[in-house]
C-alpha cells in the first residue's frame, strides 16, 4: 500500500477527526480544580490523546468480525489495516499515555491507570452489555480528574482536593457520553426514537445546569458560561431532535457525531465555570478545525 492511502486507513482507525474533542477534557479539568494550566496539564493532554486513540484502535480490533457484517468498509475488515497492527497500537498507545501519565507524578499514573482500564473493558467486554454506556462516560470523566489531578500536581492545591473540586464537571461530562454513547448503538441499523428523545432531554439538562449560574449573576464570566453552554445544547440538541423524528441510520450517525462534537462546547463551559476564560475560548477554537477533519473522516 502506498503511504498516502495508509496513512487514510490509520487515520480512519483512529478517527482522526475525534482527536478535538480530547485536549478540552483536561483542561476544563485544570479549571474545575481552580488551578492555572501548567506542565502537569500538558502532560495530561498528552496522556488522554494517547488513551484515547488506544481505545479507537482497541475498538476495530475487538470489532472487527461485526465490521466485516454492518462496516465492510472500516480498515481492519477491508483489508488496509491488518488486526494484529491495530492490537500493537493499542498496547503502544496505551503504554505511552500511562507514561505521560507518571509524568506528573503518582496520583495522575493511578487516574490514568483506572482510564485505561476503563478503556480496554469498554472494549473487551462491556461495550454489548448494559454496563457499556456507563463504562464510556466513566472514562470521559476520568480524564477530565486526569487533568484536575495533574494540574494540582504541579500546582498549589493538592492533587486529591483538585481532583474533588472538579468532581462535578467529570459527572456533566460523564453524563454526556453516556447519552451519546446510548444513541451510537443505534447508528448502524437504525431504532426507535427513545434513545435520541432521552439524549435530548439530558443535553438540555446538563445545558441549563452547565449554565445555570448565569441567573445569578450578570458578569462577563457568566455570560460566557451561559453562552458555551447555549452553543453546546445547540450543538448536540438539533441533529438528536432529527433522529428522534426520524430514527434512520443516517440521521442517528448525524446525531452520534453532534453529540461527539458537542463535547467541545461542553468542554469551554466547564472551564468558563470554572473561571478560565481564556481556556474556555482556546477550546472553543477547536470547533472549526474538528468539522474540517470531520469531512474528511467520520468521527463515528
Amino acid at each position: 500500500m502506498n503511504l498516502r492511502p495508509r496513512l487514510r486507513a490509520w487515520a480512519e482507525l483512529l478517527r482522526v477527526s475525534a482527536l478535538f474533542t480530547v485536549p478540552g477534557d483536561a483542561l476544563a479539568g485544570a479549571a474545575a480544580a481552580g488551578v492555572r494550566a501548567n506542565r502537569g496539564t500538558a502532560y495530561a493532554v498528552g496522556a488522554s490523546l494517547c488513551l484515547y486513540e488506544a481505545g479507537m484502535a482497541l475498538n476495530d480490533w475487538a470489532d472487527r468480525d461485526e465490521d466485516a457484517v454492518d462496516r465492510p468498509h472500516r480498515p481492519i475488515p477491508s483489508g488496509r489495516i491488518t488486526p494484529g497492527a491495530a492490537l500493537a497500537a493499542a498496547a503502544g498507545l496505551t503504554a505511552a499515555g500511562l507514561a505521560l501519565a507518571s509524568r506528573a507524578g503518582r496520583p495522575s499514573l493511578a487516574v490514568g491507570t483506572a482510564l485505561a482500564a476503563a478503556v480496554w473493558s469498554y472494549d473487551l467486554r462491556l461495550k454489548h452489555t448494559p454496563a457499556g454506556p456507563l463504562a464510556m462516560g466513566a472514562a470521559r470523566s476520568l480524564d477530565l480528574l486526569l487533568g484536575a489531578t495533574a494540574t494540582s500536581s504541579r500546582g498549589a492545591r493538592p492533587p486529591a482536593a483538585g481532583a474533588r473540586k472538579a468532581l462535578g464537571a467529570a459527572g456533566v461530562l460523564g453524563a454526556h457520553t453516556v447519552a451519546v454513547t446510548v444513541v451510537s448503538r443505534q447508528e448502524a441499523q437504525g431504532g426507535s426514537t427513545a434513545a435520541p428523545l432521552a439524549a435530548l432531554g439530558v443535553t438540555a439538562g446538563l445545558g441549563v445546569l452547565t449554565g445555570w449560574r448565569l441567573r445569578a449573576e450578570r458578569s462577563a464570566a457568566a455570560l460566557l458560561t451561559g453562552g458555551l453552554a447555549a452553543v453546546y445544547a445547540k450543538t448536540a440538541g438539533k441533529p438528536l431532535a432529527h433522529a428522534a423524528l426520524n430514527p434512520s441510520p443516517p440521521l442517528t450517525q448525524r446525531a452520534v457525531g453532534g453529540g461527539i462534537r458537542a463535547m467541545i462546547p461542553l468542554q469551554a463551559a466547564l472551564a468558563a465555570r470554572g473561571g478560565a476564560a481564556g481556556t474556555a475560548l482556546g477550546v472553543l477554537g477547536l470547533v472549526p478545525l474538528a468539522r474540517a477533519f470531520a469531512r474528511k473522516v467520520s468521527p463515528t
